[in-house]
């Protein structure tokens, strides 16, 4: 049988590739804890391997341990598309954030498999190392790579909370490849994910399509002050890091509600300190934090407003504050001609649509940088996302399945 307009994925056989991924790295009730290069990545990376191999794909592997599996088309030479997103989650993460998108476009070469239909261009599925940035900061790490946003040192420097760096637990895990990271030409890249939000699921609306992102802009800040008893010191010669880095995330959470009323966020993620024990004042600590909003010109003022907070909560407690990592994503980087491909698709195959911007950080802003790039959305229940109670049905995934399918075929048989 042909590809044709009544081609659609099997529902029951992606099911189960999603039911087999939640018994790898359980965590919280329903939930998964699949830190990047953990030995529970490891697990799902080389069941996915396998299940590539039995596709019949051949098998790369980058140097920040990026996994392609790639199709043959019937012209080898063109420039593949890509499908994929992230198998990594969070310390409370769930079954679906990005775990669809990298099995959705594995049951998609399924479906061209059982009818034989060849694409013209050769199609690669990809899953990203460390998109969450749980681990290993920042987040996207190795799209980021890929897309030359970072360096191939810097990131096998990064450290981890468990004092291993990247590239030791590449190695360790057996997923430190030879290939190149990025530096050749793509066609598109697509990638399916669930919404990370309420509205599709609010509106029963089957397909989110992705105009654009909101704009990012992420702060690793470091606070050096000096260590003294909690009891004598006095409380003007006091110099607390862990109050300055406090101080600044609370401001964090201000500045997101002052801007709330507009769909502005901003995150006090993380904290850290040393000696951060009871009976003595911290000489250093760390604060990780981002703001958001779909406004550019919004979130730059955001941004502004965390700088000065650096500073003045550095002073307010006495020490010295920086900010030695900026990272920053977003905007409308997505390609017209895909969007408006994916949403004749949609139509074409039934499904209730809604425009939408995509307001977390994905694999798909890097990939945005080095070829043509546009994402699909799917309803999850509630919005909830980054917590084991993230859920999704296998009904709310087949229609973004399908246009998936479609949306790449019809890109790879240019």
């Amino acid at each position: 049988m042909a590809f044709s307009s009544s081609t659609r994925v099997n529902l029951e056989r992606f099911w189960s590739t999603i039911e087999r991924s939640a018994e790898i790295g359980r965590g919280r009730e329903g939930g998964l804890s699949r830190l990047a290069l953990s030995d529970a990545d490891k697990a799902i990376r080389d069941v996915f391997v396998e299940w590539c191999r039995e596709a019949g794909l051949a098998i790369t592997i980058d140097r920040v341990g990026n996994i392609f599996a790639r199709r043959s088309g019937l012209d080898d030479t063109l420039p593949p598309v890509l499908m994929g997103s992230h198998l990594d989650t969070q310390a409370n993460g769930g079954r679906f954030d990005g775990i669809v998108g990298v099995l959705g476009a594995l049951e998609a070469i399924r479906t061209l498999n059982d009818l034989g239909h060849q694409t013209q261009r050769p199609i690669e599925i990809v899953n990203w190392t460390n998109e969450e940035g749980a681990r290993f900061s920042p987040p996207m790490t190795a799209s980021g790579c890929f897309a030359g946003a970072y360096e191939l040192d810097w990131v096998h420097q990064r450290p981890s909370d468990d004092a291993a760096t990247f590239g030791e637990e590449l190695r360790r895990i057996g997923y430190l490849g030879d290939a190149p990271v990025g530096g050749r030409e793509l066609d598109a890249y697509f990638e399916l994910h669930i919404e990370q939000g309420p509205i599709l699921d609010a509106e029963k609306t089957q397909v989110g399509i992705v105009t654009h992102a909101y704009s990012s802009r992420g702060f690793f800040v470091e606070f050096n002050g000096e260590t003294a008893h909690a009891g004598p010191c006095p409380m003007e010669h006091r110099r607390n890091a862990l109050v300055a880095a406090a101080r600044l995330l609370v401001a964090v959470d201000d500045i997101g509600w002052d801007y709330a009323d507009t769909g502005g966020k901003a995150t006090a993620a993380r904290m850290t300190a040393w000696p951060n024990k009871a009976g003595i004042v911290s000489d250093w600590a760390q604060a990780f934090c981002d703001v958001r909003h779909n406004d550019p010109e919004v979130a730059a003022v955001m941004a502004e407003r965390v700088e000065r907070a650096v500073g003045v909560s550095a002073a307010r407690a006495g020490c010295t504050g920086k900010v030695f990592e900026r990272w920053g994503w977003g905007g409308a980087i997505f390609d017209q001609q895909m969007i408006a491909d994916i949403r004749t698709h949609a139509q074409a195959l039934g499904y209730s649509t809604r425009d939408l911007p995509s307001q977390a950080g994905h694999d798909a802003y890097f990939m945005a940088r080095v070829c043509p790039a546009a994402m699909i959305f799917t309803p999850c229940e509630g919005g909830i996302t980054h917590n084991n109670n993230e859920r999704a049905t296998r009904e709310d995934l087949e229609p973004g399945l399908n246009v998936l399918l479609h949306a790449a075929v019809g890109r790879a048989d240019r």
